[in-house]
């Protein structure tokens, strides 16, 4: 029997990884004994239990020879709730990039930084650095809590966003692992220097009475077998889905009265968004408003859904070990019903909330003490330097000179904030003299709002291109607005390699999900403020064909929206039973009401590359400078 009391799914046979975490002697083995080891790679099941300890063990497949061994190489992946980084620990981030790492930092979809590229043996080093430094790598990975998010708004003045903060924290140091395998492996045993926890929280983790901790376990909440599967958590404010909230496990709602005193949380539960292609039972969902609990009883609630779902979720179909699975067999009200059981008494109703809307915070912002704070537009997360785009050169130098606090975005972008406005000027120098754009509005809207996640050539998982692809696919789709009459348009699109979906593509309005080399299934009709998920339209479509697919959904829209209907919405109202219908008698390269042709032009690889590199330089879209070189070459004829 697994954990606790007996479950619906006990009686069956727990897949492998519980044995593996079983036998593990709480993550200790056999990443312990295999670190020591003089070898390139780790073994599967090391593999999965240093999940847990915030690394994943990838290979290049750029570099991939046959009968040659794999290019092995680890990703590491820091922890740092509400997306908090502290001054020393990004430049030890940045240093990590360059001495071990593959000359790059990537901010992730859930507010932290991942580092690509680091070798086996230099894996301890680079965990012992950033563990040093402030930072921490537990539990970024695994059958575990994961980074727990907030809106990265540092609003001085609002009290809702530092309860937020606050309570991010908190919950992550709840729900942290207690083991000391992590500090006994990568620190030889040294505790590190933290900031210390909370009281509530310590006392919460001991607090029992309805089986929400074992009393006599290394891990108090999880037990030796921890979670089912992933376990993702949020907390944000009344209005702001910058967190993208209704894809995590687990959201409270910071509720504040007039005077801005906290008075409790709303309670949102079964969120998900990982799937399996051509495997129907696998599905994204959105979270369910749960229930409304006073602010003491805010851990108590949160220890009683991860007791119900580390109990009662499936530990033997890791396809189908999510608590949204829990929630969709059991339903809303037998899962409400249960966790009352853990949590000692009946739960109070949801209340009411505004409507929620997506917010990115960029560019110069009054964070309400005077000072300010800076949004930074940072293209699908990859922080680096690249021809007269010195990014990493310019956080760096930022950093180091004003010692300023960060916070990462949902989005992959990152907010420098505590900014004194006398310093404002100077870092904005530094801004310019590395090209980067700081005024959001001259960010192309549609990469502005687009999230890519790294797929090839690192990720095992895998099936076709995200990060190098999205680029250039959001161009040719600016191209295409352009060309029938949409040159005002944006709207949230992302992709990802593979269908687990870690650039939350099903949340978008328009979404690229791999399913093929080259090949993207395409889901349509998610919400601008991501508050809906979209539904698949195509289940493979080349990267050639995307603007004939597209071209006549986009004149539809033109044609059959509503005022200023977002693409999402219209797509939502109209069906795709009349998207398909219109697509089908629709001509390819007919004229649009804006009476021009799509013609489309293949250019070299290099050529587009260094077409590229002109337009960023000079800040014009690439159609605008090929339309200027073509314009002069006819004229010279």
């Amino acid at each position: 029997m697994i954990n606790s009391a007996p479950s619906p799914v006990s009686t069956r046979k727990p897949s492998k990884v519980e044995g593996l975490k079983e036998n593990s002697n709480f993550l200790r083995e056999p990443v312990a004994t295999e670190i020591l080891q003089d070898t390139t790679h780790f073994s599967e099941d090391a593999i999965q239990i240093l999940k847990f300890h915030g690394s994943y063990q990838q290979d290049n497949r750029d570099n991939r020879v046959k009968g040659q061994e794999k290019d092995y190489q680890m990703m590491l992946r820091t922890k740092n709730p509400g997306g908090l980084v502290p001054p020393q620990l990004y430049l030890a981030l940045d240093k990590l990039a360059d001495e071990y790492g593959n000359h790059t930092l990537r901010a992730t979809t859930r507010q932290g930084f991942q580092l690509h590229g680091i070798l086996k043996k230099n894996l301890k080093a680079a965990i012992a650095t950033i563990v040093k430094n402030l930072g921490s790598t537990l539990g970024a990975c695994g059958d575990i809590n994961r980074n727990v998010m907030a809106p990265p708004a540092p609003f001085k003045n609002r009290s809702e966003y530092q309860y937020a903060w606050e309570y991010a924290q908190n919950i992550a140091d709840l729900l942290s692992p207690q083991t000391g395998a992590y500090y006994e492996i990568w620190l030889d045993g040294e505790k590190a220097i933290s900031a210390e926890e909370h009281p509530d929280v310590k006392a919460a983790r001991q607090k029992n009475g309805t089986g929400t901790i074992f009393h006599d376990s290394v891990e108090p909440i999880y037990g030796t077998h921890y979670m089912p599967r992933k376990f993702k958590v949020c907390v944000t404010v009344p209005g702001d889905n910058s967190v993208d909230l209704y894809s995590q496990d687990l959201t409270l709602v910071v509720m504040t009265n007039k005077k801005g005193e906290l008075q409790g949380f709303n309670v949102f539960a079964g969120g998900g968004l990982g799937r399996t292609h051509n495997k129907e039972e696998t599905f994204a969902r959105l979270a369910d408003p749960i229930c409304y609990v006073a602010k003491d009883d805010v851990y108590d609630i949160v220890k009683a859904i991860v007791a119900t779902q580390r109990d009662y979720g499936d530990r033997t179909d890791r396809r189908h070990a999510r608590l949204k699975y829990l929630i969709n067999d059991w339903g809303v009200e037998k899962f409400r019903s249960k966790v009352e059981e853990y949590f000692g008494k009946a739960v109070e109703p949801f209340k009411q909330l505004p409507k929620f809307k997506y917010q990115d915070f960029l560019g110069w912002n009054e964070q309400g003490d005077g000072k300010l704070f800076l949004g930074i537009s940072i293209d699908n997360g990859r922080v680096k330097d690249e021809g007269s785009f010195q990014l990493k050169t310019a956080l760096r130098t930022i950093v180091a000179q004003f010692n300023l606090p960060i916070r990462l975005t949902p989005n992959q972008n990152l907010i420098f904030y505590d900014i004194a406005p006398e310093d404002q000027e100077a870092i904005q120098e530094i801004l310019d003299k590395c090209g980067i754009i700081a005024d959001p509005s001259q960010i192309a809207a549609l990469t502005r709002y687009a999230m890519a996640c790294p797929a090839l050539p690192t990720c095992g998982l895998a099936i076709t291109e995200s990060e190098r692809a999205i680029p250039g696919i959001l161009e040719r789709i600016r191209t295409l607005l352009d060309q029938v009459g949409l040159q005002k348009d944006h709207f949230v699109v992302r992709m990802t390699g593979c269908p687990n979906g870690c650039a939350r593509p099903y949340m978008a309005e328009l979404g690229f999900v791999g399913s093929a080399p080259e090949s993207y299934q395409v889901w349509l009709g998610g919400s601008p403020d991501q508050t809906r998920l979209a539904q698949p339209i195509i289940e493979k479509l080349h990267h050639n064909d995307i603007e004939s697919f597209l071209e006549p959904i986009f004149v539809f829209f033109k044609k059959s929206r509503k005022g200023k209907e977002s693409f999402g919405d219209f797509c939502d109202r109209i069906g795709f039973d009349a998207i398909r219908e219109f697509s089908a008698t629709y001509t390819p390269g007919e004229p649009t009401s804006s009476g021009k042709s799509r013609h489309r032009v293949s250019l070299r690889d290099d050529v587009y590359s260094q077409l590229k590199e002109t337009a960023e330089k000079l800040n014009k879209p690439m159609t605008e400078l090929v339309h200027e070189a073509l314009d002069k070459y006819f004229q010279s004829l």
